[in-house]
């Protein structure tokens, strides 16, 4: 029995099923495309797999706001606010999310840097531990 796999695929809705399988104990997704992130969320629901999404960090300095949260209950994360939305049109009302409660910064307003989010080194590599964390936390639970 295989412990962890590491797919570096885009998912989407072709390829979903494929990829995401009924016997996965936990799904990590760190995904930025929003497509892409509610087809892997959808699915894994579908499938009854745990999993826990990365929410937006870009824009972000203080890797002290990010917690563990249902999505239900963010707030400030646009990232957020879109999947929230789009999971309630699917029936999803529930997902376990790591998010910042940092509003997000705008160092340069102007127009051509509006798309841009940026995120600083530490910022991601802090809500990736903060995800490994919570898993293993939500594993020794199950026994």
């Amino acid at each position: 029995m295989q412990k962890w796999k590491y797919i570096k695929n885009f998912i989407d809705e072709e390829n979903k099923d494929k990829l995401i399988r009924e016997d996965y104990t936990y799904i990590v997704d760190a995904i930025d495309s929003v497509s892409s992130k509610l087809s892997l969320i959808i699915t894994a629901h579908e499938k009854n797999v745990k999993i826990i999404s990365a929410m937006g960090m870009g824009n972000k300095l203080d890797p002290t706001q990010i917690e563990v949260s249902d999505i239900s209950k963010t707030s400030v994360c646009p990232l957020a606010k879109t999947i929230r939305k789009q999971l309630r049109a699917n029936g999803i009302n529930h997902l376990k999310v790591v998010y910042s409660r940092e509003l997000p910064n705008r160092f340069d307003k102007s127009e051509e840097y509006r798309r841009t989010t940026a995120s600083i080194s530490f910022v991601p590599s802090v809500c990736g531990l903060i995800i490994a964390s919570q898993i293993v936390r939500d594993l020794i639970d199950e026994f």
